[in-house]
């Protein structure tokens, strides 16, 4: 599927006296090498270069352009010798380098890219890759700050408007049908009190007996995502690492997506930790060991995951976030 034309980015960058950005692509699926190609185009790059992974070999020979995409779900010994030497060749020539790959793979190629910080990707979906696109334009632009007009901070800014509007349509076509929770009517910091957690119901014979109180409902996820935005505010005036709580990060994350009806990715959760990829993914077998988490195959793409709460953390969640209002009410 091609972009539509209203969202096509033209064929530069701002303050790049008129020449596209030069991208080189290296995958093994076809479908994925085409829509990532298709994609780029989109987005105004020149595409220098596209070939299978094995091909990163060959491409040593020729200078790196501005980006290089590639996509190793699951790399061998050859490609992860490839990888580091590609991620030295980038580190010396500032050029930008994403990487995808799956969630078995990713410790390995993780340890061959220490020098260009890359955008690490795992197991994304298309809108992923167009957001890490803009995210490589947008960074592009940035070496070239100093050379920008008011004119091209106006192109640049709607060009990162049109990665969100082309992330979003794409989102569309390929996520589920998305519930956004209470109309605008409703109150954003709504909490009902909680009922305890067993409750006295009399039987027929007149003899009391004990059943599990329902669970109360899971916050609204507007709440959620703002107490998300104030516990990433802190790093703003301290340092980041003084707060790192990766696991109630990724609750909180989840409880909002389920909340709003929409799926988490492994890439998404991992962004959502606050903390390096391979710590997040450990964090995430840690919490699915003791059945917090769970993973959810893409009905679409067996190759693919989505994680999710499982019902003992939804169940938790959603009484933490009662007896907090429960709290509150009985301080006013």
């Amino acid at each position: 599927m091609m972009i539509d034309a209203d969202f096509a980015y033209g064929n530069s960058l701002p303050g790049s006296s008129g020449v596209p950005l030069a991208l080189a692509l290296y995958a093994d699926r076809p479908h994925l090498l085409g829509q990532l190609r298709d994609d780029a185009i989109a987005a105004g790059f020149q595409i220098t270069d596209v070939g299978p992974v094995d091909s990163l070999l060959e491409a040593e020979e020729r200078p790196l352009g501005e980006l290089v995409l590639v996509d190793c779900p699951a790399p061998d010994a050859a490609t992860l010798a490839a990888l580091t030497r590609l991620d030295l060749r980038a580190a010396h020539s500032g050029t930008q380098l994403i990487v995808s790959t799956s969630v078995a793979a990713l410790d390995d190629v993780f340890g061959c890219l220490d020098q260009s910080s890359p955008q690490l990707l795992v197991d994304p979906s298309r809108a992923e890759w167009v957001i890490a696109l803009g995210r490589a334009m947008a960074g592009s632009a940035q070496l070239r700050l100093r050379e920008l007009s008011e004119e091209d901070r106006l192109v640049l800014l709607r060009l990162t408007e049109q990665v969100g509007q082309i992330a979003q349509r794409l989102e569309k076509l390929e996520g589920p049908v998305r519930d956004f929770g209470p109309g605008d009517g409703d109150s954003a910091f709504r909490f009902e009190s909680p009922r305890p957690a067993f409750a006295s119901a009399e039987s027929e014979d007149g003899s009391a007996r004990l059943v599990r109180a329902s669970r109360p409902p899971l916050p609204d996820p507007r709440l959620v995502r703002r107490i998300i935005r104030q516990r990433q505010l802190r790093a703003r005036f301290f340092d980041g690492d003084l707060f790192g709580d990766p696991a109630w990060d990724m609750l909180l994350d989840l409880t909002a997506a389920r909340a709003e009806h929409t799926r988490v990715s492994v890439t998404s959760l991992c962004i959502a930790s606050g903390v390096p990829p391979t710590t997040a993914l450990r964090w995430i077998g840690q919490m699915t060991d003791a059945g917090l988490l769970e993973r959810v195959e893409d009905e679409t793409d067996r190759r693919r995951a989505f994680i999710a709460l499982t019902e003992k953390a939804a169940d938790g969640m959603a009484r933490y976030f009662a007896e907090l209002g429960n709290q509150a009410a009985r301080l006013v």
